[in-house]
């Protein structure tokens, strides 16, 4: 199964980089940093919720009503400016996946990619349907029928995002709970120390080169 990244990296996940950037009016290469660190939280937060019975079976009935159709026409979706029940519905995403953490999340995301947290909330609420529709369409090539089976379909999406450090930095994310407290920490701990640098090329590399997809 071909991770969430490789999609960004594909000529479908360029189409789809280009269309949010042109219909929000952010730039191509902030808007691609905005996605390739926010998609792999968002999923994320979804295995998490996915623990919970009542969590599998909720976002196995939002991917139901997610069959991957949106992705058949892109164009169509981003002539013009995205309509309002598709940013509707992505705002509707973002608050069922992420809660009370969400502003925290779009903060510090806004903060490592350089714009600030309103364009990273436009952003989010335009991609995040067509992430649902990439995962409805994954369950079912997968034939996933059950909620219980979620997490692995989810699990191995995230794919190359397994190392310890990657998913520590996931799950740091998702713990922002919105005041900021965090960020001083979420940022040292992505820029990394002197030392950290001189022994393992610094956190920063080593997640750029997995889960941000980059080398």
């Amino acid at each position: 199964m071909a991770g969430i990244l490789d999609l960004l990296n594909s000529d479908l996940g360029k189409s789809i980089i280009s269309g949010v950037a042109g219909s929000t009016g952010q730039d191509t290469n902030k808007t691609s940093s905005v996605l390739t660190m926010a998609l792999p939280v968002l999923m994320k937060a979804m295995q998490r919720n996915t623990a919970t019975q009542q969590g599998a079976e909720g976002l196995m009935g939002a991917l139901n009503k997610h069959d991957g159709s949106i992705l058949d026409n892109l164009g169509g979706l981003f002539n013009g400016g995205v309509n309002a029940d598709v940013l509707q519905d992505g705002g509707n995403i973002l608050k069922h996946v992420l809660g009370n953490k969400q502003q925290g999340v779009e903060k510090i995301i806004g903060q490592k990619a350089g714009i600030d947290a309103e364009s990273v909330a436009n952003i989010l609420k335009t991609a995040a349907p067509i992430l649902m529709g990439v995962l409805g369409k994954q369950s079912r090539q997968d034939n996933v029928n059950k909620s219980s089976d979620l997490g692995g379909l989810l699990g191995g999406l995230l794919g190359g995002s397994s190392a310890d450090k990657e998913q520590s930095f996931l799950e740091q994310i998702l713990d922002a709970d919105g005041d900021g407290s965090i960020v001083d920490d979420i940022a040292g701990m992505v820029l990394g120390g002197a030392d950290q640098k001189k022994s393992d090329g610094g956190l920063l590399g080593g997640l750029l080169g997995g889960i941000f997809g980059k080398k």
